[in-house]
């Protein structure tokens, strides 16, 4: 099972706001979404709960950029949408299309970065569990398939033609299902 601990609670300005009272946040670190599940039906209802796969997703969430002492803060500039393209951004763990950004998870942006990387090849389910989640001798199917629906959800929420193909036998691969655009001139 995960290592899970309490973060300490944040003091704010004494006053009449029930608002401003200390609250606890549960964070927990669990590698399966087994342990994950079994770890919110325990801690149901104690306290406000975060649940990551590992450390590396905890980080990225809780992230703070350096800042010089009383140099502001540059607002972030989302990158230039270029027209009909998928981009990832692993910095932030987002994926983009046109105007639409979604945020990840770090299994899903783990998949859609391998799926990416080459386009055109079929994965296996034992090929994707070791890029994904890093272990070998492994291959869960449940697990591939339900990260890829999520994933594919949130492929058409941005409105993309790409999605995530079974090919039968064999493994899964990314393919882009839009129509060619004619132009006129």
């Amino acid at each position: 099972m995960g290592t899970v601990g309490e973060v300490d609670e944040i003091a704010v300005p004494d006053g009449p706001d029930p608002a401003e009272e200390l609250y606890p946040l549960v964070i927990a670190v669990a590698p399966s979404p087994a342990e994950r599940l079994r770890l919110a039906e325990r801690l149901d209802g104690a306290a406000p709960l975060l649940l990551v796969a590992d450390v590396d997703e905890l980080r990225r969430l809780i992230a703070v950029p350096r800042q010089l002492p009383g140099v502001a803060p540059a607002p972030p500039t989302p990158p230039d949408p270029v027209d009909d393209a998928l981009l990832i951004d692993s910095a932030r763990s987002t994926v983009r299309y046109g105007e639409q950004e979604i945020a990840l998870t770090r299994l899903e942006h783990d998949l859609l970065t391998c799926l990416t990387a080459e386009p055109v090849r079929v994965w296996s389910y034992a090929e994707l569990h070791r890029a994904v989640w890093r272990d070998e001798g492994l291959e869960r199917r449940a697990d591939i398939q339900s990260l890829v629906k999520r994933l594919r959800r949130k492929l058409g929420e941005l409105g993309t033609g790409v999605t995530i193909d079974a090919v039968r036998g064999v493994g899964l691969r990314l393919t882009d299902h839009r129509q060619p655009r004619v132009g006129g001139g």
